[in-house]
């Protein structure tokens, strides 16, 4: 083993250099290469390959000849699919003995511009606000190659191919970026643009393909509204409230629906007392003028008002000036027939209880509010339940027909109620007004006990204006009532009062000197008010001395005789056992009566007679005088402080 004295050549190994072939090659088979090992042996080298497209897949698309170390290509290749394969060569005796270590064999499949470009999406969309400036970018388009992107196979070029008149936008050719070239973008004039791209491989000049780009202008508020006209004309029955008038028409250029393009309505001039109201229709953005108060024609009979419009949305401040933002609606008030209004509502008067048939109880007047329609009232009696009374349909004069008696089955709380009615002769239809319930009371006085006198004075629960006609208690005889409120046009009108004629003509018995014709104390008569019927001749009813003198009255002695007693007397009955429900108090009532009226023997004081029961929770209003909703000023009281010292507070009450 001996050292080399100088550098020795060393044999190389047999190395096989890359092998390039263009993929889509249609001559099969093509030689690629012919390997040859250095060791050949005089007996000859066996060659064999292995590796993707020989042995594995994909399989056959190279092969070897054995002998001469040529390598075909046996199919065509598709370099998007694989750009290139790594090969295992061998070289071996014919006995198979390796006679080179194996080495490399790659075959670089080399690219053809055999792919179109790729646009991500058919359509591609974008927005952007009408009159952007200049340079607004808007959207991006993108286009992918599957050549190889390290030649001009896969160098992508973008372009517009068409855009419409104006060429208002402009595209990046590298990047694919869309944005505004111009100023003017108008949505009212064009709001979508539909843009045709390109995209080209080859840096511009080889394959392309094409897509959409939709681009949709967003509306801003730079149109104000406008009236279509500038005159309106409609017309509307009086007293119609809530009703719809009609509708002024306006146009806005923005987009509908959005609140650049709704409008909003002012009233400016005109209706200083708020008659009319409008509303926006948000379906067609016009105005509808309604009623928001009861319009009068003979009050008046048209209007003109001064309208504008805008938008709920501020106008951009380059928004031109409208030239229709102002509009004169006239409003002609149609004349109908109103109902006849009774201005005393309800009316309550007094007769004289037993009163003859024909005796005047009052006059109705009512009053046509159609002043400039010439039209006759007439008056009718609507509800008149006893038959009682006669109307003038004419005149409106209310008489008795018949005596009017007390107690009656048609009086409610003392009162008897009827219902006048008032009708126009007008043509558009004719109208009718119904005056509540004409009242009239009478009153049956409540004696006290002991020695105290009171003079009768008729009292009544209010009655509220309403054809409906209300149960009521019992009147007594405190205060008249205080009328209610009338409405400015009633339904309902009332009559009222027996019984405050009754106790006034007392009165005025009185002051004729009635008593002063008498000898007698008046201070010690009683009068017998529980009779019906009866009046000032009652004072002797009962003798007075058996309240002065009540120990000459003994139960021994011999009872004496009332001089009002019925012919047959009887033995006063038992006390009587006071009603349980509301449901006996008649039948207590009419007892009472009967045992007053047939006991001559019970001096007054003796028995607690009870002619009403009004119950709890009444849902009548306090009572108050009857007698100051009448004409009273004659009346002069102080005759009662002549009557002692007992009527001395009555007299500074009523003096």
């Amino acid at each position: 083993w001996r050292q080399h004295e100088g550098p020795r050549r060393v044999k190389r190994a047999w190395v096989i250099p890359p092998i390039s072939v263009s993929e889509n090659h249609k001559r099969i088979p093509h030689l690629l290469v012919q390997i040859k090992s250095d060791k050949q042996q005089p007996g000859g080298v066996i060659y064999s390959i292995k590796g993707p497209g020989v042995d594995e897949e994909p399989l056959g698309i190279f092969s070897i000849d054995k002998f001469s170390g040529k390598v075909f290509l046996n199919a065509m290749l598709d370099r998007e699919e694989n750009d290139r394969f790594r090969l295992k060569a061998f070289a071996l005796d014919l006995g198979g003995v390796t006679l080179e270590d194996p080495t490399d064999l790659e075959i670089i499949v080399v690219d053809q511009n055999d792919n179109r470009p790729l646009f991500q999406q058919d359509i591609f969309t974008g927005r952007v606000v009408e009159g952007a400036e200049p340079g607004t970018c808007v959207m991006t388009v993108d286009a992918t190659d599957a050549d190889d992107p390290d030649t001009d196979n896969a160098a992508l070029r973008y372009s517009i191919l068409e855009q419409g008149a104006g060429g208002m936008f402009s595209i990046n050719a590298t990047t694919g970026q869309i944005c505004t070239a111009r100023p003017g973008l108008d949505r009212e004039t064009v709001g979508v643009y539909n843009l045709t791209v390109q995209a080209a491989d080859m840096s511009g000049d080889g394959l392309t393909t094409t897509a959409i780009a939709v681009i949709y202008l967003e509306d801003i508020n730079d149109n104000p509204p406008e009236f279509t006209k500038e005159e309106f004309s409609m017309e509307v029955e009086e007293q119609a409230t809530g009703v719809d008038v009609g509708k002024v028409f306006v146009h806005d250029k923005d987009l509908a629906g959005s609140p650049n393009w709704l409008a909003k309505f002012t009233i400016l001039e005109g209706d200083p007392e708020g008659a009319f109201a409008i509303r926006t229709d948000p379906y067609t953005n016009d105005g509808v003028l309604s009623v928001a108060k009861p319009l009068d024609h003979e009050v008046r009979d048209r209007f003109e008002l001064t309208m504008s419009v805008q938008n709920e949305q501020p106008l951009e401040p380059t928004a031109p000036a409208s030239p229709r933002a102002l509009a004169t609606v006239r409003v002609r008030v149609r004349d109908v027939n109103e109902a006849p209004i009774f201005r005393e509502n309800p009316r309550r008067v007094s007769v004289l209880e037993g009163a003859p048939p024909g005796t005047p109880v009052t006059t109705y007047t009512a009053s046509d509010p159609d002043t400039r329609q010439l039209q006759t009232l007439t008056y009718a009696l609507l509800y008149d339940p006893a038959d009682w009374l006669q109307l003038d349909p004419h005149v409106g004069t209310v008489r008795t027909k018949r005596e009017l008696l007390h107690p009656s089955a048609f009086l409610q709380g003392g009162w008897y109620i009827a219902l006048v009615l008032a009708r126009d002769d007008g043509e558009r239809p004719p109208h009718t007004c119904l005056h509540p319930p004409p009242q009239i009371p009478t009153c049956t006085p409540i004696p006290l006990s002991q020695p105290h006198q009171r003079h009768p004075n008729p009292a009544s629960i209010p009655i509220t204006p309403h054809p409906t006609v209300p149960s009521h208690p019992v009147p007594t005889c405190p205060t008249p009532p205080v009328p209610h409120p009338v409405p400015t046009r009633p339904l309902p009108a009332v009559l009222v009062g027996l019984g405050a004629a009754r106790a006034r003509g007392r009165r005025r018995a009185l002051r004729k000197g009635l008593l002063q014709r008498s000898g007698d104390d008046m201070r010690d008569n009683i009068l017998n008010y529980d009779e019906q019927g009866g009046g000032e001749e009652d004072q002797d009813a009962y003798d007075i001395n058996q309240l002065r003198h009540p120990e000459l009255f003994s139960p021994r002695a011999k009872p004496p005789v009332r001089r009002d007693a019925p012919l047959s007397s009887a033995t006063p009955p038992a006390p009587r056992k006071l009603p349980n429900s509301p449901s006996d108090i008649e039948d207590f009532i009419n007892e009472g009566l009967e045992a007053a009226d047939n006991d001559p023997s019970v001096p007054p004081y003796d028995t607690a007679l009870i002619y009403d029961y009004e119950g709890s929770g009444s849902v009548a209003s306090p009572l108050s005088s009857i007698v100051s909703s009448l004409t009273d000023e004659d009346q002069d009281y102080d005759y009662l402080s002549e009557w002692g010292p007992r009527f001395r507070r009555l007299a500074d009450l009523y003096g």
